[in-house]
Formats: C-alpha cells, sequence, structure tokens
C-alpha cells in the first residue's frame, strides 16, 4: 500500500481507503449495496490486510445503520483503523435534521460516536454545504468537537471553491481549526474538479479524498456501447454522477480497455491508477459491493501507467475549457504558479488544448 499525507496535516493515510455506502441497505441505498456485518467484517479484513487505513462513512448512510455495522465489524480493533464520518444531510424529518448549524453537528456527532462505538473520530467531514447556517456558527461548533477530543480532524465536502475558501478564513478569523482536506466527486468520467478545486487545494495545502472514482461503476468496462449490463443501474434509473456526454464516457472506457489489455490487467485498475497521480491526491475513497471487486480495486496500487497511456487517457476525457481559463491560459502563462498547473500543466484539462501555445509563451 501506499500511504500519503493529509494536506498539511500530519496525518498518514492509505491512498485508497474503503467506502461504505454499500453496507445497510435502507431507505433507497440498496441502489448501492445491502451489505450486512459479515460482509463489512470480510471488508475490513482484506483492507487490513493489504494496509488501508482509513475507513470513511457518513450518518446518514442507511439513516445511521451503516455506521451501526461499522461499529459491530471493527470491534477489538478500532487502533488500526482511522475513521472518517460526516455529517450534515438530512436525518430525520425535523427540519433541524439536517444542514451545518450548532445543533445539528455536535448532535449528529454524539450520535456517530455511539453508532460507531468509538470514543473519538479522526476525520470529521461536513458533507455539504449550508447556504442558510452562518459559517461562523459550523466552524464554532466542530471547535468545540475538537477540543472536547470528539474529534481529531477536519474536512468538508462537495463544496464549491468559493465556499472552501470562505470556511477556511472563517476559521483562521475565528481562531479555529481549519480543514485539512476535502472529499469531492473527481475521476476520468467527471474532471470538473481541476478547474477549481483541485488548485485550492494544492494553494492552500489541504489533501484531497476522491469519492466514487469509478464513477459508480460506469468506469468497470461493463458499460461499453451496445451493451446494457444485467446489473447495471446508470444510465437507467440512477444519475450519480450524471452523465452528459454518453459518446465521450463510451470513448473512455475504450481506452481504459485498451490500456488494460497492453497491462494485462482489468479496467478498473487502469482507472484508479490515473487517478492516483493527480494533484493534491490523499486517497481514494473504494466501495464494493463483495470482496472480490475490493481486492480488484486494491490491486490499481501496483499499476503503473506510461507517459503515452496517461496522454491518452487525458486527451480522449479531457472536458471544454470555460473562461476564464482559456483567458489565462492566452494571457498570463508564464506567471503561472504550482496551483495554476494543477489545470494548466501535463494532463490537467488545458494541457491537450494548448500545449504548444504554452511552451512558445513560456519560451
Amino acid at each position: 500500500m501506499i500511504y500519503r499525507q493529509l494536506g498539511d496535516s500530519g496525518l498518514q493515510v492509505s491512498a485508497i481507503s474503503l467506502g461504505t455506502m454499500g453496507f445497510g441497505g435502507v431507505g433507497g441505498f440498496d441502489r448501492v449495496g445491502a451489505g450486512g456485518v459479515d460482509e463489512a467484517r470480510a471488508q475490513i479484513d482484506l483492507c487490513l490486510s493489504a494496509g488501508v487505513n482509513l475507513i470513511d462513512t457518513a450518518d446518514a448512510y442507511s439513516g445511521g445503520v451503516c455506521e451501526e455495522i461499522i461499529g459491530e465489524a471493527i470491534r477489538g480493533r478500532r487502533d488500526e483503523l482511522l475513521i472518517a464520518t460526516k455529517v450534515g444531510m438530512n436525518f430525520g424529518p425535523s427540519l433541524n435534521d439536517r444542514g451545518l448549524s450548532r445543533h445539528h453537528i455536535i448532535r449528529q456527532c454524539e450520535g456517530s460516536l455511539r453508532r460507531l462505538g468509538v470514543d473519538h473520530i479522526d476525520l470529521y467531514q461536513v458533507h455539504s454545504w449550508d447556504g442558510m447556517t452562518p459559517l461562523e456558527e459550523t466552524m464554532a461548533a466542530l471547535e468545540t468537537l475538537v477540543r472536547d477530543g470528539k474529534v481529531r480532524y477536519l474536512g468538508c465536502s462537495n463544496f464549491s471553491a468559493w465556499q472552501v475558501m470562505k470556511a477556511l478564513w472563517t476559521a483562521d478569523a475565528l481562531g479555529a481549526t481549519p480543514f485539512v482536506s476535502q472529499q469531492i466527486h473527481y475521476t476520468l468520467q467527471a474532471r470538473e474538479a481541476e478547474y477549481e478545486l483541485l488548485p485550492l487545494s494544492v494553494d492552500q495545502g489541504l489533501g484531497v479524498l476522491s469519492w466514487s472514482p469509478l464513477a459508480g461503476g460506469l468506469l468497470t468496462g461493463k458499460y461499453r456501447r451496445g451493451v446494457v449490463p444485467a446489473d447495471g443501474r446508470h444510465l437507467s434509473d440512477w444519475n450519480e454522477p450524471p452523465v452528459y456526454d454518453t459518446e465521450q464516457l463510451y470513448d473512455i472506457v475504450d481506452e481504459l480497455v485498451a490500456i488494460g489489455e497492453e497491462l494485462d490487467v482489468p479496467p478498473v485498475r487502469v482507472a484508479i491508477a490515473w487517478l492516483l497521480d493527480r494533484p493534491a491526491m490523499s486517497s481514494l475513497v473504494v466501495g464494493a459491493r463483495t470482496v472480490e471487486q475490493l481486492a480488484d480495486s486494491l490491486a490499481a496500487v501496483e499499476v503503473t501507467l506510461s507517459d503515452e497511456q496517461r496522454g491518452r487517457l487525458d486527451a480522449v476525457s479531457n472536458p471544454a475549457l470555460p473562461y476564464p481559463y482559456w483567458h489565462q491560459r492566452q494571457t498570463v502563462a508564464p506567471r503561472f504558479g504550482g496551483a495554476d498547473l494543477a489545470l494548466h500543466g501535463p494532463g490537467g484539462v488545458a494541457w491537450a488544448q494548448g500545449e504548444a501555445m504554452l511552451d512558445a509563451r513560456s519560451g
């Protein structure tokens, strides 16, 4: 296993972590999976044997049942693992059973501790943006949990770049603990994070956790032109992540399959290997319905892609370069810093759309 620093913190996390949305199967989560304690225990056994040290979950997964399953599965070996969970999604019928108010954050943290059967949470992440609650209230509530010893590190998830920056500024103004990471959706199929979120992470020293790195199964190789997988839920009644360009998706999968054949590995491992080398990437949160699927993903750390293979994947998956990025590319390329190069450097969205121009201006 490969280990990486979580942003600018001193915490070392495995490059692949265990995603657990598929445990429980309650309240619609059965579309993702319905694993119980036995399945969770088997997957955690495999993860520990492979060197994985981080498990990621959320209070909202199966209405808390997922956390209960994890708590049972890690009993007696909690010290071998880092536990990350989240707060902010709906957790009941009341208007106060959601969001990032002091009321909800503290109540839900205490509930997560009970369900997980632990005395602290290693990484506590706000699951989504709450535009109704002042950030001062949110960050102060999170600081209370840190000072009480219930939480060690803080992160955010599914924020836009300005929201992350405002939260970091607010924490600094309050003298409170800042976020050390952000958990985002970022895959070969969905590279929007390269516009703002990855450059922000580089600039601010945030670690990146990528949820659903196989795009919910879209990049496994079973979704091909003219093929409707019997067990597939995408491109029909499931839109996370949404697919805006089906033809491009098929082109990406074709390239994954081709490179997989060159390396004699499944396309799953190629997709994960590409993502592992992206800027600021700390860990990929990989979920699986079965131990066999999980083992396939864990083996991706052993895959090495050539520059030529990476270039092919970059080219087939590049989205359009919107304003102001194309304008910056044309006018200030010689002044780019490290954060800019998370977008405009080799492999970034902009690279294939103006490499010669950037070289000319830099020279």
